[in-house]
């Protein structure tokens, strides 16, 4: 996987927003193999094989424009990976999408995320003409949840038992932001 020339870097004050690419794989590996990421993230890898397919997903959901998905970088170290965030689950004709954001354990708690998940709603609402973004949190995850409530998102409310993680069933919180709701 090469960088495609007309994918949008994004600069915040502190953080560099880039193609995720091949190279980044074992870094991509090393945070879906995480517990600790894992744990909320929903997908996880036991090797550098199959974390292959969610490089694939990384380049075919911008192909598709069904979503776009960035690297979390400082911008003198791009090719230190951090994080990753993005949109999927795009619906083009009701404007809607999808976000998801992980960044490995030793970045918690910095102000990453809250820097970085601006920076990429403003695309959305600006360049995708995206007028809802929606982001699913399980109720145990207190760090998204105050994230979300940071950043101005809305609690929808709760779906109980609604999705099987690996040996049980997990609640999902959901939170929205409309265009125009971006402080």
């Amino acid at each position: 996987m090469s960088d495609t020339p007309s994918f949008p870097s994004l600069l915040t004050p502190n953080f560099l927003l880039r193609q995720i690419v091949q190279s980044d794989i074992d870094s991509i590996f090393k945070g879906l193999s995480n517990p600790q990421v894992t744990v909320w993230y929903g997908i996880s890898y036991d090797n550098l094989e199959s974390t292959q397919a969610q490089m694939e997903w990384y380049r075919d959901i911008v192909e598709q424009q069904s979503g776009i998905w960035w690297a979390i970088c400082h911008p003198d170290h791009p090719a230190v990976l951090l994080g990753t965030c993005g949109f999927y689950d795009r619906d083009k004709e009701s404007r809607n999408t999808d976000m998801g954001y992980w960044l490995h354990p030793e970045y918690w708690r910095q102000g990453i995320t809250q820097e970085c998940i601006p920076a990429i709603l403003r695309y959305a609402f600006q360049h995708l003409e995206i007028h809802r973004v929606e982001a699913e949190v399980e109720p145990e995850n207190l760090a998204s949840r105050r994230l979300l409530s940071k950043l101005g998102f809305s609690y929808e409310g709760k779906r109980r038992q609604c999705e099987w993680r690996g040996d049980h069933f997990v609640d999902l919180e959901y939170y929205s932001m409309l265009a125009g709701e971006l402080r």
